[in-house]
């Protein structure tokens, strides 16, 4: 493959991937902040698609950690929450569009995008918690 056609792929995958985040709905922080206070509120699912270091850092509490380079390798995994809204973020947005299109593409028909991602959720100093 020629430099010329290696860089239009990569266009065109980050058209794409743009694409996906563009189409997937929001929900906003406050929103998830809502649900979260829903006593056994087992209606929804946090999925982290950051790496499994960024995650033991800090994160959102009840989430999931799936990197988002292993969605397909975990379909299993996740396969329990098909059913449910699942609500995908990563630090700044570029890995969670590339999960949610893996998602969408195994069946995956309530997805979230959480406004902000993780850098927007601790700008505003929401609750964190560290290790898993």
């Amino acid at each position: 493959m020629t430099f010329k056609n290696l860089l239009i792929v990569i266009i065109c995958a980050v058209i794409s991937l743009t694409a996906c985040a563009e189409k997937t709905t929001k929900i906003s922080q406050q929103e998830l902040l809502s649900l979260m206070a829903q006593a056994n509120n087992q209606s929804f699912v946090v999925l982290d698609v950051r790496t499994a270091e960024e995650f033991d850092e800090e994160h959102i509490a009840g989430a999931v950690n799936v990197s988002h380079s292993e969605i397909e390798d975990n379909i299993a995994k996740l396969a329990g929450y098909k059913d449910k809204l699942v609500i995908v973020h990563c630090r700044s947005g570029r890995r969670a569009a590339s999960a949610e299109s893996d998602l969408l593409a195994n069946g995956f028909k309530q997805l979230r995008h959480l406004e902000g991602d993780m850098n927007g959720w601790q700008e505003k100093k929401l609750p964190l918690v560290k290790g898993h």
